[in-house]
């Protein structure tokens, strides 16, 4: 049978690109989004236990950046059903040989294109379009408490977002920036 993805790993531990691959005719096209299995064929470890949607109006919008500590740190499958974002996570993992770096990817509608997330990274995008739509498959539950993030224009990040910030929620604009006694997320 012929393969339903193509598993493209990034210079982060963990953090894989997948090209979907689908079947198209002349009626339009097929394509699988989510196969735990052929996950798990590539050494992704990913169970679907929420699934959330976001719709973003305004292009230059930015989203994120968010993680969840540990015990419910998450994973995270991301897909873009409309429009074009760049998504962007960032290495929070303590101990990790890629701490503090950072890997964006373009998720369009027409690129068939998704990124996994693993836990102890924190996730972000910006819309490059107006009316960008989101799905998001996470490994475990949202938590409040558990909930943490970076600010978006950290320095020590230095994250190269295409356009100039249009829109960002107040939340998300109060979120911290790195300072030297962060030590990243345990896993």
């Amino acid at each position: 049978m012929t393969p339903n993805f193509q598993f493209e790993t990034t210079p982060l531990d963990g953090l894989v690109v997948i090209r979907r691959k689908p079947r198209k005719d002349e009626r339009g096209e097929f394509e699988r989004l989510f196969c735990v299995s052929e996950l798990s064929d590539f050494g992704i470890d990913f169970s679907v236990k929420q699934i959330n949607r976001s719709f973003t109006k305004q292009q230059g919008t930015v989203r994120g950046l968010h993680f969840q500590r540990s015990p419910r740190a998450e994973g995270k499958l991301i897909t873009c059903l409309a429009g074009s974002v760049l998504d962007v996570a960032v290495d929070l993992r303590r101990n990790s040989s890629t701490f503090g770096q950072w890997y964006g990817v373009e998720l369009r509608e027409d690129n068939n294109t998704s990124i996994y997330i693993p836990p102890g990274f924190a996730h972000g995008f910006q819309t490059l379009t107006c009316n960008c739509e989101l799905l998001y498959l996470h490994s475990e539950f949202y938590s409040n408490q558990l909930e943490g993030g970076v600010h978006h224009h950290d320095p020590q990040l230095a994250i190269d977002w295409p356009l100039d910030v249009a829109q960002i929620s107040e939340r998300d604009a109060a979120l911290p920036f790195i300072d030297f006694s962060f030590e990243g997320i345990e896993v």
